[in-house]
Order: structure tokens, then C-alpha cells, then sequence
């Protein structure tokens, strides 16, 4: 990059923009040039202020010099960000996954009231347009030989970018949690997104559409029912290190119009909300606290369950 730039600005750097023979110091000159082969944007800024100040009888040949910085700059990430989306482009299925595992406890109220263990595995590919994210988590707890509390949960969500804030979503999803009277239940979607905020510390987006859901009881009992899938997903970083999260999922059923969904005969309300501490690049503890709750759950279960956990986050 260094001798690029050098190349392209041995003209700015031997005469001003009307052609008399350069006067700029020596020194000054030279360290321009120590700032720009670091490659800090910011500190050549910072030294070319500085020059500016020191020789404003220079300062002409200094904005010479800037201006084939910023140029060379600017060509660089355009070739970075051409390459990047070629790499995309052409990449095989298995490509571009990156992810994160979740190891920890828990301890729960309201069907179930204990303590155990949490595991969670979240995978993600983003594409030009598509995104695809993969997640599945297990909650488990043996006592005496008994088992006190079994909830699996699996979920595939592609998106597709309509532009830089609409985007459509699906979502498929697994549920089994014999304490809430449950041996399965299923569901599916489709519907839109919009991203409200997206800023580099602070993501906030809500979608909704219709979905389909199969409830599977404890009881051999089986019920379908149109629904309707409304959800929000917030993400803040407060330092950088330390970071807020929150997704909530609520999916109301009707009596099996998917036009009065007013008349809902149950809302299941999934709401999670955490708190991330980073320790290093690779690793990050987490503390959460989850609610869900069933608006009619199956008889002899309550409606609202309750789970904190303190986990260990490792990304790869």
C-alpha cells in the first residue's frame, strides 16, 4: 500500500497545485509520510491538521497530499469490498458459517421448580441478500433418578433483504416440553421485517406475519390452529464490553379463522432478556432471565414459566 500510494502522489509531493517547486520542510514532509505508512486514517488526518498549523504557507501542497491519500483509501476499500462480495458469491454451502456455543445453569419456577443445566448452539450465514440463522438449545435436570425438567427447542430462520431496512423472514420452529403439557409443537412462518434502528452500537427490528401451529399434548391429544407471529429483537452495546439484549416472540392462535385474530384461543409469549460481559475475543459470560407464558395452557399446567441463566458464551 505504502509504495502504491508513493507512486500515485510523487507529483503532490514535488510541486503545488500551481506548479511551483515544493517548499514544504523536509521534516514535516517526513512525517506525513511515517503517518501514512501506518495506515491510520486517522492519525494522518491528525498529523496533516497539525503540518497545516506549524506551515500554513504549505498548506496547499498538504491538501495535495490528502486528497491522493483519501483517494488511494477510498480505491483500497472498494477493491476490499469487491473482493469480499465475489468470496460471498462464490462460496459453497458450508461456507461463511460462523456461530457461537452456550454452556451453563439455570433455575427455573413455575411447572417446574429447580435447578440444572442449559446448553445452546446458535449458527449464522449472511449472505449479499440472504441471512440464515440456526439455533437449538436443551434445558435438562435429573433429581433421584427423576427427571424434573426436559425443554428442547430448535429454530431455522432464513431473511431476505428487500432493501436496506424492509426485509421478509421465515421461521420454522421445534418445541418440547413435557412440563408445560406439550410433547411437540411445531410451527411455521412468514412474514416482514423492518429495521427501526440500525446503528453500530444499537439494533433494534420488529416483524410480523401469519403462521401455522401444531400443538402436540402429553395427553395423545393433537390441535392445528392458524396463528399470527409478531417479534422484536433489540441489541445494545453499552461499552464495549458489555452488551444488552432482548427478543421477544409472541404467537397468538385463533379459533381457526386467520381473519379474527382478535378471538384468539391462546397467545404463547416467549420473552428473553440478557446481559453479555466480554471476556476476551473468543469468550463471553452471559446472564439472562426468560418468560414464557401461555394465555390457555393444558390442564394442570400453569401459564408462566420463569428461567434465569448464567452461561459462558464461546464464539468460533
Amino acid at each position: 500500500m505504502r509504495w502504491t500510494y508513493l507512486a500515485l502522489t510523487a507529483g503532490a509531493l514535488a510541486l503545488t497545485p500551481g506548479g511551483a517547486q515544493a517548499k514544504l520542510p523536509e521534516p514535516v514532509r517526513a512525517m506525513i509520510e511515517a503517518a501514512i505508512s501506518n495506515g491510520d486514517p486517522e492519525a494522518v488526518k491528525t498529523v496533516a491538521d497539525l503540518a497545516r498549523q506549524t506551515n500554513p504557507e504549505d498548506a496547499a501542497e498538504i491538501d495535495a497530499i490528502m486528497a491522493a491519500f483519501e483517494a488511494e483509501q477510498s480505491r483500497l476499500a472498494q477493491q476490499e469490498a469487491e473482493a469480499a462480495e465475489q468470496a460471498i458469491r462464490t462460496a459453497g454451502l458450508f461456507d461463511n458459517w460462523s456461530g457461537k456455543g452456550e454452556l451453563g445453569g439455570f433455575r427455573a419456577t413455575g411447572n417446574s421448580s429447580n435447578t440444572g443445566v442449559t446448553a445452546t448452539i446458535t449458527l449464522k450465514r449472511t449472505g449479499i441478500d440472504w441471512s440464515h440463522k440456526l439455533r437449538g438449545r436443551v434445558d435438562y435436570q435429573r433429581n433421584n433418578g427423576v427427571t424434573s425438567r426436559e425443554q428442547y427447542s430448535f429454530v431455522y430462520e432464513p431473511n431476505y433483504k428487500l432493501s436496506d431496512r424492509v426485509f421478509v423472514y421465515g421461521l420454522a420452529q421445534y418445541e418440547r416440553d413435557r412440563f408445560q403439557g406439550f410433547s411437540g409443537r411445531y410451527a411455521v412462518s412468514a412474514g416482514i421485517g423492518y429495521q427501526i434502528i440500525d446503528e453500530s452500537n444499537l439494533q433494534l427490528s420488529a416483524k410480523a406475519g401469519p403462521a401455522y401451529r401444531v400443538t402436540e399434548f402429553v395427553t395423545g391429544e393433537t390441535e392445528s390452529r392458524i396463528a399470527g407471529l409478531f417479534g422484536v429483537d433489540f441489541d445494545w452495546d453499552i461499552t464495549d464490553r458489555l452488551t444488552l439484549t432482548h427478543d421477544t416472540n409472541a404467537v397468538a392462535e385463533t379459533g381457526g379463522s386467520a381473519t379474527v385474530i382478535v378471538d384468539s384461543n391462546n397467545t404463547s409469549l416467549d420473552l428473553v432478556t440478557g446481559l453479555n460481559a466480554k471476556i476476551s475475543d473468543k469468550l463471553t459470560a452471559r446472564l439472562s432471565y426468560a418468560i414464557e407464558y401461555d394465555t390457555n395452557p393444558p390442564i394442570g399446567s400453569v401459564g408462566t414459566d420463569t428461567l434465569s441463566r448464567a452461561t459462558l458464551i464461546y464464539g468460533f
